[in-house]
């Protein structure tokens, strides 16, 4: 099908959007809790969403996880918000790097921030603890999951940067570059306008001229 054929140069394309211009091409926009942000690693990351759901502070399921990485994939991470005991650590970062993943996604906490950051693996987590969670291997594999408030399909587009985490399903991933790029032009356009007439416009001009 079209998405699998394109499926690297969209992601290429996303690249070339921020969060933000990506949640204004979306309208009803799907952000994560805003605690999730980067915390290791590239501070900005896109690719498809593999997702693993566990029950809260137990996460040994997400070592079977990282086996069934493919390159490109983020790994989404559902960890019901909780930051009491840690999901992810160094051992985890180098192992998902080997995988040639892009970068996890954790709805909940991380730990061994200096060995995350010596790895060069993207973690996005919504804080950093010390103590680990459980290990009992309880939880589900590539299915529809909830993080950090909002619906991950496998296979959605998974974006991050400094100012958050976004998601995209792949049929309107087109159509929304296309709407954040008429922004992002329009807005560039008002900003030349002002620089020249020396005006000041506080509201971006709804089409250009």
């Amino acid at each position: 099908m079209k998405y699998n054929e394109n499926k690297k140069e969209i992601i290429a394309k996303l690249r070339g959007f921020s969060t933000p211009e990506l949640c204004d091409g979306m309208g009803a926009f799907r952000a994560m809790d805003y605690h999730i942000k980067p915390r290791a690693g590239r501070e900005k990351i896109a690719g498809t969403a593999f997702t693993v759901d566990v029950p809260n502070g137990e996460g040994g399921i997400i070592a079977d996880a990282i086996l069934q990485l493919s390159e490109g994939d983020v790994l989404v991470v559902a960890g019901k918000g909780c930051c009491a005991c840690s999901y992810w650590g160094d051992h985890r970062s180098i192992c998902a790097k080997l995988m040639k993943a892009e970068a996890v996604v954790i709805d909940g906490a991380m730990r061994d921030i200096e060995g995350c950051e010596e790895a060069d693996f993207p973690v996005f987590a919504a804080g950093i603890t010390c103590g680990t969670a459980g290990k009992t291997g309880e939880g589900q594999i590539g299915v529809p999951v909830t993080c950090g408030g909002v619906t991950v399909n496998p296979g959605d587009f998974i974006v991050g940067d400094r100012n958050g985490v976004v998601v995209l399903r792949p049929e309107e991933a087109e159509n929304v570059m296309e709407k954040a790029l008429d922004k992002r032009r329009r807005q560039e356009e008002t900003i030349r306008i002002m620089r020249e007439s020396g005006k000041v416009i506080t509201k971006v001009l709804k089409k250009l001229p």
